[in-house]
């Protein structure tokens, strides 16, 4: 006998050796396995409503570091301004003067302020951030293919991805007037909400009045929501979704501010994006708010619809 077959025969001595029993079980297990076809193409078995479920996607946002990062800013925001406010000097009459002026005059003039200097950029960023990310890193991590490969429908990734996007914002959004309103009472009492006009509206009717305008908030800026989502099926770059979407709402603001362009700033999709100051008001006009939820309707509805057609057609490579 060769080395070599003594070799041979000793691999096959020394090798690793299946039980009989066990080969049993696997074609037994093989042939009850359901192999069929439906008419549609999938296996049968296959339910397109178990794949990518909202819990398992929400959670995997949240363990994410910037879903962390920007949650726990707006958490600190409030006290922030609080230490700002206690190393200048606030107005020393909390009966009159702007929205600044007034901060420091009871716990609803604290949120107004949170709600009025962060609505301009911050409040724009964080939906902009959530929505311009979702669909645009997963192509930029090479994941999304392997996604839709699962298989997980075009249509229930967008979807999916987009509710838990608003959840996220949304949850931010409702987070700064809470913070906001918790902190006010700690430092500044619970007193009246003063507007500056000079009307003074009840600590319950103020905080009606915050609720309604959080609401109003997290409405307007779908039109934000929208776009960045457009955006962000567009583009394998998150950075540039988000961007986008800023720079228009910045753009947006920016176009607002010239008089020359008169009733033409009134299709801007930012020109009533402070209407809901009319609600620290004993006398409350809802021309303006209304204006404004409709405005924002019909561009997150546009954006939506164009973010989703483009979804369905992407030639998707990453």
């Amino acid at each position: 006998m060769s080395r070599t077959e003594s070799g041979d025969n000793a691999a096959l001595d020394h090798g690793v050796h299946t039980d009989p029993a066990a080969l049993d079980e696997l074609t037994e297990a093989a042939e009850h396995e359901r192999t069929e076809i439906r008419q549609d193409g999938a296996v049968a078995g296959y339910r397109a409503g178990r794949t990518l479920r909202l819990s398992v996607e929400l959670r995997r946002q949240l363990k994410r570091r910037r879903t962390q990062l920007v949650l726990g800013f707006v958490a600190v925001l409030p006290f922030i301004l609080v230490v700002a406010f206690s190393v200048g000097q606030s107005s020393p009459n909390r009966r009159s003067g702007g929205f600044v002026d007034l901060a420091t005059a009871s716990a609803p003039n604290f949120v107004v302020l949170a709600l009025f200097v962060s609505g301009t950029f911050l409040l724009p960023m964080i939906v902009a951030l959530f929505f311009g990310d979702t669909i645009a890193s997963e192509s930029s991590w090479s994941s999304l293919k392997y996604l839709l490969a699962i298989p997980v429908p075009r249509h229930r990734v967008l979807r999916q991805k987009t509710v838990v996007s608003g959840l996220l914002s949304a949850a931010a959004l409702v987070l700064l007037p809470l913070v906001s309103l918790g902190v006010g009472v700690l430092f500044y009492g619970a007193g009246d909400a003063i507007s500056p006009t000079g009307d003074a509206v009840s600590f319950p009717d103020s905080l009606l009045a915050i609720a309604m305008a959080t609401v109003y908030v997290i409405v307007q800026l779908a039109w934000v929501a929208g776009l960045a989502l457009l955006l962000s099926v567009s583009t394998d770059a998150p950075l540039g979704a988000v961007g986008g979407a800023v720079l228009v709402a910045i753009l947006s603001q920016i176009l607002d501010q010239i008089t020359a362009l008169e009733g033409l700033r009134d299709y801007l999709p930012t020109h009533f994006s402070f209407a809901w100051i009319d609600l620290i008001s004993t006398d409350i006009d809802w021309t303006n708010m209304a204006s404004g939820l409709l405005s924002s309707t019909i561009y997150a509805t546009v954006f939506l619809l164009l973010a989703g057609r483009r979804f369905a057609t992407k030639d998707v490579t990453s």
